[in-house]
């Protein structure tokens, strides 16, 4: 799930080198942190949050055809 989410965030963003993604597992679910340059922000979140949705659909998606942990997406403003 963490290159899935690596992937899409890259080819949306100026820069795909500063794209980092950290996964926090926790008992029941895992937290995917993403990071990118502040520039780029606004770009993987999108007009009222809908580029940030979607990806957060996808991970849902992805995880519940796999039977896996529930995954979460954040997006890490530093």
């Amino acid at each position: 799930m963490k290159e899935l989410i690596e992937q899409i965030a890259a080819r949306l963003v100026d820069y795909p080198e500063q794209v980092s993604v950290t996964e926090v597992e926790t008992e029941n679910s895992i937290v995917l942190e993403l990071r990118v340059a502040k520039s780029d922000l606004g770009k993987v979140i999108g007009k009222e949050g809908r580029i940030a949705k979607a990806m957060r659909v996808l991970l849902s998606a992805a995880t519940s055809s796999h039977g896996q942990k529930k995954c979460t997406l954040e997006i890490i403003d530093d």
